[in-house]
C-alpha cells in the first residue's frame, strides 16, 4: 500500500477559509481587520518570493498588510527606528522582519526590538520563554504547521517516539518543545511525545533516526535522510528547503519517503502550512489587542 501524502497545500487552504470567516466576523462586529506589517531588507530573490506569498495569503483572508522595503545598505539604527514606528501603530497587529538580513545588521537586536505582543513569528525571547513554560502567546509558524498537519490528519503523537533532525531556533528546538509538552487548555498543541533532537553531528545518526515513529527532517541538506535511516511505517515530515539545479528539494530522499506510512513532501507539505499559521497568529494578536 503506498504511503499517504500529507497535502499541506490543501490543508492550508482549508485553514485559510476558517481564518477568513473569523476575520469577517471581526470586521462585521465593527473592529478593524487584522493588520500585518512586513519589513523586507534588500532584494534577495528568495526573500522576495516568501514575502510575496505572505502578502497574497493576507489578501485571500482579508488581513490588511503593509510592506516596508528598505535597501540592503540600511543601517541598524534606521531599521530599529522603523520597527519602533510600527510597534506604535494601532493598526499593526503583527510585525515581522523577513530573514536573512544583511551582514551589517545584528539579527538578535532586531528580533528583540519587536513588541512581543505583535511578534507573530514568535522569535522574541519573551515569546520563546512563554512557549518553554507551556503558556504560549503564539506558536512559531513552521513548528505549528507541523503539529497541525499531524493533528488534522489524525496522526497520534502522544506516547510516540519522535526524532527531529535539526536544532535551529526556528524549527528544531521549538518543535521539540511543542511535541514533548502536555496538551493543556493553555497549550493545546502539546504533543505528549518522547522527543530526540539529532543533527548532522550526531553519532550513529541512521540508528537514531530508525527509532522514530515520527521522523522530522529540518536541516537544510538535500537528501540527507536515506532509506536505511527510516523505520518502515514511520511518519515523515520533510521541512528542509534546498535548491538543486533550479529545483526545490527536501532533506529526505525520495526513496526513503516510500517506506513511510504517511509523509509531508517538499514542496507542498509544511511550507504552505507555515504561512497559514502566520495568518492565524496575526488574527490571534488582533483579537488580543482589540478585543
Amino acid at each position: 500500500m503506498p504511503p499517504l501524502k500529507l497535502d499541506g497545500k490543501l490543508l492550508a487552504q482549508t485553514i485559510r477559509t476558517e481564518i477568513a470567516a473569523k476575520v469577517k466576523e471581526q470586521t462585521d462586529s465593527g473592529l478593524p481587520a487584522p493588520g500585518l506589517a512586513v519589513i523586507l531588507v534588500g532584494d534577495e530573490p528568495a526573500s522576495r518570493v516568501y514575502v510575496r506569498n505572505k502578502i497574497k495569503a493576507c489578501d485571500d483572508v482579508g488581513i490588511r498588510h503593509t510592506l516596508v522595503e528598505l535597501p540592503a545598505t540600511v543601517s541598524q539604527r534606521e531599521l530599529l527606528d522603523k520597527i519602533g514606528e510600527l510597534n506604535c501603530d494601532p493598526l499593526v497587529h503583527g510585525l515581522l522582519v523577513q530573514l536573512p538580513l544583511p551582514k551589517q545588521i545584528d539579527n538578535k537586536e532586531i528580533i528583540d526590538a519587536i513588541d512581543p505582543e505583535i511578534d507573530v513569528d514568535c522569535f522574541h525571547p519573551e515569546n520563546v520563554g512563554l512557549l518553554v513554560a507551556g503558556n504560549p502567546r503564539f506558536y512559531p509558524c513552521t513548528p505549528h504547521g507541523c503539529m497541525q498537519i499531524l493533528e488534522r490528519n489524525r496522526i497520534e503523537t502522544a506516547g510516540k517516539e519522535v526524532v527531529i533532525v535539526g536544532r535551529s531556533n526556528i524549527v528544531g528546538k521549538p518543535l521539540a518543545l511543542m511535541l514533548a509538552q502536555k496538551k493543556t487548555i493553555w497549550n493545546p498543541a502539546g504533543g505528549d511525545a518522547t522527543v530526540t533532537i539529532a543533527h548532522t553531528g550526531t553519532k550513529n545518526l541512521a540508528e537514531v533516526c530508525r527509532r522514530a515513529d515520527i521522523l522530522i527532517a529540518a536541516v537544510g541538506k538535500a537528501r540527507l535522510i536515506l532509506p536505511e535511516m527510516v523505520k518502515p511505517g514511520a511518519v515523515i515530515l520533510d521541512v528542509g528547503i534546498n535548491s538543486e539545479g533550479g529545483k526545490i528539494v527536501g532533506d529526505v530522499h525520495e526513496e526513503a519517503m516510500q517506506l513511510a506510512s504517511a509523509y509531508a513532501p517538499v514542496p507542498g507539505g509544511i511550507g504552505p502550512m507555515t504561512i497559514a499559521m502566520l495568518l492565524e497568529n496575526t488574527l490571534k494578536a488582533a483579537v488580543a489587542l482589540d478585543g
